[in-house]
């Protein structure tokens, strides 16, 4: 008996996902916004230059002009005096709209969010903000009030901000992670997912965290299925083997003493290499050879060696590939006979297990028609069809592979989905040695 090295606590995963959201850009300085006394015929003059023709009360004219000169020499001292002079005078909604315009000029100035915030809150509260900048202020108000934790009041703003049309990068992932924050998971996650298919549909890969934190959400409810759903979302975009290992980490968890769909998730993990660290080496040789698949073990040892994942001189490893290296014998000389007798061939299990073995010889068309003959007489339907269905991936048919993946609906439906995506991803680089776990679920 060995030990499995997923069950090993030296090499458990570390809950490393949820690194922090991007710093939001910096506020909308509205430095085309000027007060604007209208006159006939100016209309147009005001829609040319950009300018917001938003006329003051006559009585604040006066006290708007003196803190327009102190915004304008940058001087925010006197801004300040200005607009504390002036805030008793503002009577009108458009008073109060530009007392808020100077007063987001005046964090600007001192690069003070509190005091940003404030000035647009107070420009959004007049309702004299003009249609096109409300959606943009009602993100930076939902922005601000994520900072500071206060999500009830960043989903109202973020809301109105996606309602309004702003298409800020950030807006998405801001209103999702608010959602989550407050206990609203299935409308983060339901938000996650249209930002995503959106993303994507735009030509553009989502970010990660659209996919990182809903996960983090996911095993808090202990919503297993629908983190490794997420996690198969997220293979599409981001398939770096240390990606793939995290989430075939989770199936190795969930196979329990089942060895044979154990094999075929490290059998994964190999194919898109994510084996990173030496136990699931260790762990893959020990299925092989219960197996009875030298050659397969010998190639694994190989690869790993390769990859230097496994030492060049490994004790341990160096015993495993001469034993199995001997069991060899002539097994890859004399195997193109023994799978075409019909006694072979008629023979579910006999004929299923000399598929394995060609795999381990990287004959995989060879195999394909030995998975054949087993479905044929009458072998395991899901067992025989998904080994198939990767037999055909990795002889290059990917179209013949997903047809044959799709069927699955058993055990191993979930590696068929994730073979279905490394079909339709560009391969990743091998990993060269091991690395430490990166953005990694909770396991």
């Amino acid at each position: 008996m060995f030990t499995r090295f997923r069950s090993m606590p030296a090499t458990a995963l570390a809950a490393v996902l949820g690194c922090a959201l991007m710093a939001t850009a910096a506020v909308p300085a509205a430095a085309q916004d000027k007060p604007k006394k209208e006159k006939k015929g100016k209309k147009e003059e005001a829609a040319a230059t950009g300018q917001v023709a938003i006329t003051p009360s006559k009585a604040f004219g006066p006290v708007v002009q003196k803190i327009q000169a102190a915004a304008n020499a940058k001087d925010a001292a006197a801004l300040q005096a200005a607009l504390a002079e002036g805030e008793p005078q503002a009577t009108t909604p458009e008073d109060k709209y530009w007392l808020g315009h100077f007063t987001l000029q005046l964090g600007i100035l001192n690069k003070d969010k509190a005091t940003q915030g404030k000035g647009l809150e107070a420009m959004l509260a007049s309702g004299k903000t003009p249609p096109e900048s409300a959606a943009l202020y009602n993100y930076y108000t939902g922005s601000f009030a994520y900072d500071e934790k206060n999500y009830a009041k960043a989903i109202e703003r973020l809301e109105a901000a996606k309602a309004g049309g702003a298409k800020e990068a950030q807006l998405p992932t801001l209103l999702m992670d608010s959602y989550l924050a407050s206990g609203q998971v299935d409308k983060g996650i339901a938000l996650a997912k249209e930002a995503i298919e959106a993303t994507r549909a735009a030509g553009q890969r989502p970010s990660d965290e659209l996919y990182v934190r809903p996960i983090r959400a996911l095993q808090a409810a202990n919503r297993n299925e629908e983190v490794l759903d997420m996690m198969t979302l997220r293979m599409r975009d981001y398939p770096q083997p240390q990606v793939w290992r995290q989430t075939l980490f989770i199936l190795l968890q969930q196979t329990g003493e089942n060895k044979e769909v154990a094999l075929d998730t490290l059998r994964l993990m190999r194919a898109t290499n994510s084996m990173l660290q030496r136990p699931e080496y260790l762990e893959y040789a020990n299925l092989a050879t219960e197996a009875a698949l030298p050659g397969e073990v010998v190639s694994l040892v190989r690869a790993g060696k390769a990859s230097k994942v496994i030492p060049e001189k490994d004790a341990k490893f160096d015993e495993i590939a001469k034993t199995q290296g001997d069991r060899i014998g002539d097994e890859e000389t004399t195997l193109t006979a023994y799978a075409a007798k019909p006694t072979t061939l008629a023979d579910p299990k006999r004929a299923g297990a000399t598929g394995d073995v060609m795999v381990g010889y990287g004959r995989y068309a060879d195999a394909v028609k030995l998975y054949d003959a087993a479905l044929a007489a009458g072998g395991d339907q899901e067992l025989w069809t998904y080994r198939k269905g990767v037999a055909q991936a990795l002889a290059g048919d990917g179209a013949g592979a997903k047809a044959t993946l799709a069927t699955i609906t058993g055990p191993r439906k979930r590696l068929a989905q994730l073979w279905t995506v490394k079909i339709d991803t560009p391969a990743a680089a091998p990993a060269a040695a091991a690395a430490p776990a990166a953005a990694a679920p909770t396991t």
